[in-house]
């Protein structure tokens, strides 16, 4: 008679207990990680900076942000961040819709030269738009050292932002709708302004905020075209660093807190945003 193996198998709620704890196990290793990581790379510097802000006390601190020079380069460089953040906007919709909806030779090329300025060093954006638009220009159009000038060096490192929140949006739009209503004898412009806008709306707000944040923390690229003339185009970041020149780290440091505070905010927004994106498409 043949002997019969028997594989005692564990027990289904002893397993999935077992399961669970080393799921929970790994779970609070990952956020251990995340966290130590988050504190060292992003945490400590930004509480260091804040203290470092408050080394002459609260007065110092207040008489550095709301110097006339101070206030200036932050009244400039949100302007000019709002403006920089609304025409790309405008832009990256047109571009995406180019990109995503028609065909045409280079359609690739173009597609790639988008992320350029992702990938390009921002001080060699800055030289690259001085030897465009400076005093040798090669078209004959001298725009250096002007406020026009810092808008398009914003507006070139800023340009992938409006274009990459709208075209996968764009992408995975349903086109029935819009075939429905031109079947019904609407319009191109009508389709796009009450079917596609509002569709495309979350990102394009999504795009423009991440373009603001941007703008308004550029150094690079406006440091050599902007002039950097105070009460004209100074932008805060140059302004900052104009500081750390005159050996004045603490008044740096608190305009740096109040640029950080303004970025805080728009990641809020972005959020936000996000959140409202989100409820719109269930």
């Amino acid at each position: 008679m043949a002997a019969t193996a028997v594989t005692a198998s564990p027990k289904p709620g002893r397993t999935s207990a077992s399961r669970r704890a080393g799921s929970r196990g790994l779970t609070g290793l990952g956020v251990g990680v995340v966290t130590l990581w988050l504190s060292v790379i992003v945490l400590l510097p930004l509480a260091a900076l804040t203290a470092k802000s408050l080394d002459g006390g609260l007065d110092a601190f207040w008489h550095s942000v709301t110097s006339r020079q101070a206030i200036a380069a932050l009244k400039f460089t949100l302007a000019v961040s709002v403006i920089v953040a609304v025409i790309n906007a405008v832009a990256g919709v047109a571009i995406a819709w180019t990109l995503v909806r028609d065909e045409f030779p280079g359609r690739r090329l173009v597609n790639a030269v988008i992320d350029l300025p992702f990938a390009m060093p921002t001080i060699v954006a800055g030289i690259t738009l001085l030897a465009l638009w400076g005093p040798k220009s090669p078209v004959g159009v001298n725009l250096a050292f002007t406020q026009v000038s810092v808008a398009l060096a914003l507006l070139f490192v800023t340009l992938p932002f409006g274009v990459r929140a709208v075209q996968p949006v764009l992408i995975e739009l349903d086109r029935e709708m819009e075939e429905a209503a031109a079947s019904l004898g609407a319009s191109g412009p009508t389709i796009f302004r009450r079917i596609v806008l509002p569709n495309l709306m979350p990102a394009i707000l999504s795009g423009a905020a991440l373009a603001f944040a941007r703008a308004v923390g550029e150094f690079g690229s406006v440091v050599l075209i902007s002039g950097n003339k105070p009460f004209d185009t100074q932008v805060s970041s140059v302004f900052i660093f104009k500081q750390i020149e005159s050996d004045n780290a603490t008044g740096a440091a608190a305009v740096s807190v109040v640029l950080l505070l303004v970025s805080l905010l728009m990641l809020i927004a972005l959020r936000v945003i996000e959140s409202w994106g989100s409820r719109h498409d269930r």
